[in-house]
């Protein structure tokens, strides 16, 4: 047998992007995943919902 030069489950998560995006009402730098552009979210700061489809994205990372 041999050992894993990874942990489990790697494969799926290895084309993941990150993106940092600023949130639309308080300017707070976010960062999500590629793989989470459809969830909900919410600013840790102001609290507010933020749709990462309309917000403009301060880069990549």
């Amino acid at each position: 047998m041999s050992t894993p030069q990874h942990c489990p489950g790697f494969e799926q998560f290895k084309g993941l992007k990150s993106f940092t995006c600023k949130c639309p009402t308080c300017g707070k730098k976010i960062e999500i995943f590629s793989d989470e552009f459809d969830k909900p979210h919410k600013c840790p700061a102001c609290k507010e919902q933020i749709d990462f489809k309309q917000c403009a994205l301060d880069g990549t990372a």
